[in-house]
């Protein structure tokens, strides 16, 4: 930049005049481009996210939250036992689909596809695959992400092979071979049931019992009453007979998945009890062992055993009751697959907004409130309550405290009165005299022994200082 004076007579004052050189001009032009590029892309970068951020809530409004019902367990229930979750056997579905180990199955998955092929004349996978095509939308809308499936055809590929296994398994297992044949999967039953059960290995009912109406036989039941037959004999539930399933709106169009089926099938019947949200919250519950201490009496209410028509006693499990001191329960049998079945129905409970009330939740907490140690499973154990098929009662007992980590307790507790009544009757001071009487000095046969002998003692020496001082004073 020039600066050139002049010496101008004007008014007797003199002017400086500032002249910018031409190469200055010039270098300015660049920074000028610059700040405008630079502008330019802001205004274009905000312009690209807000396409994107409609676009994603576009993509939300298409997958539909409300809809889903096939979650992926959070990581709250998850961490304390991932195994429970996870399939050994078989991928149902989109979430296990690349697990390697479950690979040696598919074969088995293609097997059963052509029997099922087989129950109906014409009957071919193009067919099929244009049935499932049109429930693919409303299928993907029933999983939480899934983008790492691949293609629609991979989609509706999975949905067949998966759904007619599951069809076709169902059928086999209830007796529906076609003529002539023998099953297709000779391993133990067990190993697919626990999988099947899985709430990440589900695909939508409504998918199972299109591919099951495709092939259905004039004289075949329906799909829902085949899964409750086979179903609540594995998992050693009450059977809903046809008669309860004319009451309850157990059909086709509002259960999810076969996990959520096992639900309806195990939760019908349950009175729904008021809630009161001014009702006094129970704490938590003193243990069985405390309980008993403080005089409270177990005794369990129904059986296990089935009849020659493999039909459960009626009793429900979430039947609990609580009344002067005498607590009342189901007879429960804890078995291998015990944990998986009830994590998986307690994650579809916790993830699913609405089911109300959470029986398997609350029923869980309040098993967990009971059951701090071996001793209490011990005291249960010989009341009948639990059967233990899994070992020593410390196992039974370790199911049980860590069955209920990440479980939220809502207001809505099932057993919150249960549990408010057995708090009341430890804090009358009778029974708390008795707890700490049984808990310092009878909480063992030869504590109890020795306090016995203490009070004997203690009676013997009182009764010779009566009859010294009598025999002195005559």
């Amino acid at each position: 930049m020039c600066l050139i004076e002049i010496g101008v007579e004007e008014r007797g004052m003199a002017h400086s005049i500032e002249i910018t050189s031409i190469d200055d001009q010039i270098s300015l032009l660049p920074q000028i481009e610059n700040d405008e590029i630079e502008e330019k892309r802001k205004v274009d970068h905000l312009i690209s996210i807000n396409e994107r951020m409609d676009e994603m809530f576009e993509d939300l409004d298409k997958s539909s939250i409300k809809s889903r019902s096939i979650f992926k367990v959070n990581v709250w229930l998850r961490e304390s036992n991932s195994d429970a979750y996870t399939p050994k056997m078989v991928s149902i579905g989109p979430y296990h689909k690349k697990n390697p180990q479950l690979d040696p199955m598919e074969k088995y998955k293609l097997l059963y596809l052509r029997r099922f092929l087989q129950r109906k004349e014409g009957l071919d996978v193009k067919s099929c695959i244009s049935e499932l095509q049109k429930l693919k939308e409303e299928a993907l809308k029933c999983y939480d992400d899934i983008e790492e499936l691949g293609n629609d055809s991979q989609f509706c590929q999975m949905l067949l092979l998966d759904g007619c296994f599951v069809v076709e398994f169902i059928r086999e297992r209830c007796e529906m071979c076609p003529e002539g044949e023998n099953k297709i999967i000779n391993i133990n039953d067990n190993y697919i049931f626990r999988d099947l059960m899985l709430l990440e290995n589900q695909l939508p009912f409504f998918v199972l019992n299109q591919l099951h109406d495709m092939t259905k036989q004039d004289d075949e039941l329906p799909l829902r009453i085949l899964a409750n037959n086979l179903f609540t004999f594995f998992v050693d539930l009450p059977k809903m007979t046809p008669e309860s399933f004319r009451k309850t709106k157990c059909n086709e169009e509002n259960i999810k998945h076969l996990l959520h089926a096992v639900h309806i099938f195990s939760c019908h019947g349950n009175p729904m009890k008021k809630s009161n949200h001014n009702k006094k919250r129970h704490m938590i519950m003193p243990n069985a062992t405390e309980l008993s201490e403080a005089g409270v009496s177990f005794a369990k209410i129904g059986n296990i055993n089935r009849n020659k028509d493999n039909i459960r006693d009626m009793t429900s499990l979430f039947d609990i009751k609580f009344e002067d001191g005498l607590m009342t329960i189901p007879c429960f049998q804890v078995c291998d697959d015990t944990e998986t079945f009830l994590r998986n129905l307690i994650a579809y409970e916790q993830q699913s907004s609405d089911v109300q009330p959470k029986y398997f939740s609350d029923y869980a907490t309040f098993m967990d409130y009971l059951i701090d140690s071996d001793k209490d499973v011990n005291l249960l154990r010989r009341k009948g309550i639990i059967e233990n098929w899994i070992g020593e009662d410390k196992e039974v007992a370790s199911l049980f405290n860590k069955i209920g980590n990440g479980v939220t307790v809502y207001s809505t507790f099932y057993y919150n009165e249960e549990c408010i009544k057995a708090i009341q009757h430890c804090e009358q001071p009778w029974n708390r005299m008795k707890a700490n009487l049984r808990h310092n000095y009878f909480n063992s046969p030869w504590a109890g022994a020795s306090t016995v002998a203490a009070i004997i003692l203690l009676l013997l020496t009182a009764t010779q200082t009566v009859l010294a001082f009598t025999g002195a004073v005559k």
